[in-house]
């Protein structure tokens, strides 16, 4: 059975009490984010989710790889060993990357950069890589030579010829930064954020004390086939992520590679085991759903445990 999240939203607005509810999209980070939340006023929630887009934009100007001025990009191209000012965002970002690396025993790496630009022009070409040239690419992965210096904000690649790619927690820092935004600046606090695989919730909508309703499609049939089920859950002031989604997955001479590339092998795993992951926080629930794929249940159950508050649904 494979999860995939997703939200099921009206095409109208909804009112509740004083508040309406409004929806919103965007196209950001190469996915669609989607925005729900309670306002008094549509001007007033059209504003907040004007803000709210612009807040994730600005977040991809500082993390994507595929542009060559990205903060990200700068990092990596700044000579090894040298620190690198970097900024909140960046910081932050790397910081709680650094940190579940190490909880997950390397599983969750963003030091894989030379391995996924591999990955990318596989799909492409649908040519398997050949070894030397993996076996080269995982040798400059090495979440330990990321050194973080909080006091002076500066990040320091120790090792030369070093690419991060923060794709597996980026969105998730994104739907965590967007609701912290209607919080603390608009006083928006019933909201919730989709981006792509990536849900943040904050409170529960008027007259829904259990928070928003989610819904995970359960595929016990062929993807696509009509025989989905669908499992609701609530969250409020919680996030889930899903990972192990083979949409972008690539068949090269007859063997189906995932997009989730596993640092033991540096190509796309092949044994999928695909979870979806609820956790206080977007940034968590994003970057542990991709480890756990890679570590698989009986490995990642216990490391799940090292994270508080967390629940795992495995797939099939």
């Amino acid at each position: 059975m494979l999860f995939r999240a997703l939200f099921l939203l009206p095409a109208c607005a909804v009112i509740a009490g004083a508040q309406t509810r409004f929806d919103f999209e965007s196209v950001q980070m190469a996915t669609k984010f989607r925005l729900s939340l309670h306002a008094e006023t549509r001007q007033a929630a059209e504003r907040a989710a004007d803000e709210a887009f612009a807040r994730v934009a600005a977040l991809t100007a500082v993390f994507s790889d595929y542009e060559p001025q990205s903060e990200l990009s700068r990092l990596c191209a700044a000579p090894h060993g040298v620190p690198f000012a970097s900024s909140h965002d960046l910081q932050a970002l790397v910081s709680r990357a650094q940190e579940i690396s190490r909880l997950t025993d390397g599983a969750f790496d963003i030091t894989c950069g030379h391995v996924s630009r591999l990955w990318r022009s596989m799909r492409t070409r649908k040519r398997v890589p050949p070894p030397e040239r993996v076996a080269e690419a995982r040798a400059r992965m090495d979440w330990r030579a990321v050194a973080i210096d909080p006091a002076n904000k500066t990040i320091t690649l120790k090792n030369p010829g070093m690419l991060l790619d923060v794709g597996g927690i980026a969105k998730g820092y994104a739907a965590d930064a967007v609701l912290r935004l209607l919080r603390e600046k608009h006083g928006i606090t019933r909201a919730l954020v989709i981006a792509g695989g990536d849900i943040a919730a904050g409170d529960a909508p008027p007259d829904e004390a259990e928070g928003w309703e989610v819904k995970l499609r359960t595929f016990a049939a062929p993807i696509g086939s009509g025989a989905e089920k669908l499992e609701s859950i609530r969250l409020k002031n919680a996030a889930v992520s899903t990972s192990g989604d083979l949409y972008r997955s690539a068949t090269v001479d007859g063997k189906s590679y995932a997009h989730i590339i596993s640092p033991q092998t540096g190509l796309g795993l092949t044994d999928l085991m695909p979870c979806s992951v609820i956790a206080p926080d977007a940034t968590t629930s994003d970057a542990l759903a991709t480890a756990l794929c890679v570590l698989g249940r009986e490995k990642g159950n216990p490391i799940a445990a090292r994270f508080p508050g967390v629940t795992v649904r495995w797939g099939r």
